[in-house]
Formats: C-alpha cells, structure tokens, sequence
C-alpha cells in the first residue's frame, strides 16, 4: 500500500518464504541428485547452505589423472545446475592440492590446473572450511596468523572504548569478540608444535 492505493493480489503457489524452517529442509531435497552425480565419478561429496566441497585422494604420481578427473566431474556439475536453474561460480571455485610439507616443496606449493570451458581454476595455497584456514602443506600456521590477526585487531578496536566499560562489560565483549574464536574449532590444533600454539597465548 502506498498513500491511499493498494496494490492488486498476487497469489504465490510456488517456493517457500524467506526465513521458513522449511527452506533449509526444501534444499537439501531440491540439490539431492548432485550427491549421485559426485559418486558416479568416485568423488566424496561435503555439501552446505551455500558451499559444496569435493574431496579426492590419489598419489602424487596420478595429480594429472585427478586432474582430468575433477574437471570431467565439475563439466557434470555444471550441466546438472544449469539443468536445476543453479550456477557453477569458476570466480568462486578453489583449488587445494594438499600434502606432506616435502609433497608441497616438490610441486613448488601448486599442481595441475583445472580447465573448465573458458576459466582456468588454478591451485591455491590455503583455503578456508566453515572459518578454518587450511594450507596445502596440512599444517595450521596460517590459520593461527589469521587468528591471532584477529585477535589484536579486536583487542585494539577494545582498547578505543575500554574507558566507557565497566569490568564486567569489557570482560564480555573480549570473550565474545576473541576467547571465542580462539576455542573455535581448536581440536584441530591437537598435536600442533609448540612453537606454533604459542603463538595464541601472546593476544592475551
């Protein structure tokens, strides 16, 4: 409605309300047949809202064979979403060759291309899984850079009204805005050298 007009009815007989509990659910039906189009090619599927992961192992001997491999499967998936009116994003697309850290010296940290029509995917050192920086070399130091980064960025945006903040308040607003990231996810940090964890305790 606008001033004193009304707009005429439309009925929507398709699709589901922003923000309905059935739209995850909904999704999770509708992107269903993408899980058999990865199987079909021997590539294990972890898909999210709005993020799809492929994984495949091979020795590094067969990267030019995995190669050819991933990008017979991505021209697949390409095809399916164009099919179910969804997009393959190449500008959104990585790629991650990870190995022991002598495996990433060899290949100089980078590896076979993926070519997919006209883009070129090309590998990259690290990538980053639900806030989680992974490197190609498997080891969680550009993932503790990037949170202790954080971290001191937080501590010095804290630091412009800790003068306007009672105890209790900045105590809350440092376990929201950097205790908090510094416990997600830190299993993954189990076995990591010292070294390297050290590096978290010098934000506090």
């Amino acid at each position: 409605m606008y001033g004193c007009t009304t707009s005429s009815t439309v009925y929507i007989v398709r699709s589901v309300p922003q923000g309905s509990f059935l739209g995850p659910r909904l999704f999770i039906l509708y992107t269903t047949d993408l899980a058999d189009v990865t199987k079909n090619h021997g590539v294990t599927l972890h898909a999210f809202a709005d993020d799809t992961q492929l994984y495949l192992h091979c020795r590094h001997d067969d990267m030019a064979s995995t190669a050819l491999q991933l990008e017979r499967l991505l021209s697949d998936v390409g095809h399916w979403m164009s099919a179910n009116r969804l997009k393959l994003n190449a500008d959104k697309t990585k790629l991650l060759w990870a190995g022991s850290r002598h495996c990433c010296l060899t290949l100089g940290n980078r590896g076979p291309k993926l070519e997919l029509g006209d883009d070129t995917i090309v590998p990259t050192n690290d990538v980053k899984v639900l806030g989680v920086t992974l490197s190609s070399d498997l080891t969680m130091d550009k993932h503790i850079s990037n949170v202790c980064s954080a971290g001191f960025y937080r501590l010095r945006q804290l630091r412009r009204v800790r003068m306007s903040l009672d105890t209790e308040s900045a105590a809350t607003l440092v376990h929201a805005f950097i205790t908090s990231r510094m416990d997600y996810c830190n299993v993954l940090l189990a076995g990591a050298p010292k070294a390297t964890t050290d590096k978290l305790y010098s934000v506090f």
